[in-house]
């Protein structure tokens, strides 16, 4: 599938090459862009619906604790404010752990429909990891068969200044194809078996 002519036609991307975070958030959106826009996967919100869950819960006991205090002033409310924070500090325990062994830097979980629509979706899942104060980025490409659900994966290790020039735009054009390959590797896999 070509790109489209929108896609080629946008506004680069510029960033503070220094800037760590912003390098791995142009790259990220980058690999999201080739696997939404220009192989039209469709994204699947249910990792990230679980985090909002979670902090929604969160925030529910906190805004409760407010009005019970509210409409009952402190020594009445003793209770149901030990309560609601006990009850929030445990929530923000428990999405710490969903966030560090669920999601695991997980930034894309894309669904790739059967043209038939036949089988169920095969699923393409994009992690992808730069410490601070280095270079390399990583990003690992997950596919499971939506039929066999069996799972396979393939990670790369780029330096970053392969992608952006000297003024720090990103260049889409050297990055897609490096996603491309990896998607096109996992899915030969895929044919050969």
């Amino acid at each position: 599938m070509a790109p489209s002519k929108d896609i080629l036609d946008e506004k680069p991307v510029k960033i503070d090459k220094w800037d760590s975070g912003a390098l791995k958030n142009a790259l990220d959106d980058g690999a999201k862009k080739v696997l939404l826009d220009i192989m039209g996967f469709k994204e699947s919100h249910k990792l990230m619906n679980g985090r909002l869950f979670l902090c929604t819960v969160a925030i529910g006991f906190a805004m409760f604790a407010l009005l019970w205090d509210y409409l009952y002033p402190f020594p009445q409310s003793r209770n149901v404010l030990l309560c609601c924070v006990i009850s929030y500090f445990v929530l923000m325990g428990i999405l710490t752990f969903y966030l560090t062994y669920v999601e695991r830097g997980i930034f894309l979980v894309a669904l790739e429909q059967d043209k038939a629509r036949m089988e169920p979706d095969n699923k393409w899942t994009l992690q992808s990891s730069l410490r601070k104060y280095d270079d390399t980025y990583h990003l690992t490409v997950s596919f499971t068969d939506g039929k066999t659900q069996a799972e396979r994966s393939t990670t790369i290790s780029r330096c970053v200044a392969n992608f952006f020039d000297d003024n720090g735009t990103f260049r889409f054009d050297l990055f897609q194809p490096v996603v491309r390959k990896l998607k096109e590797d996992l899915s030969s896999e895929k044919k050969m078996n």
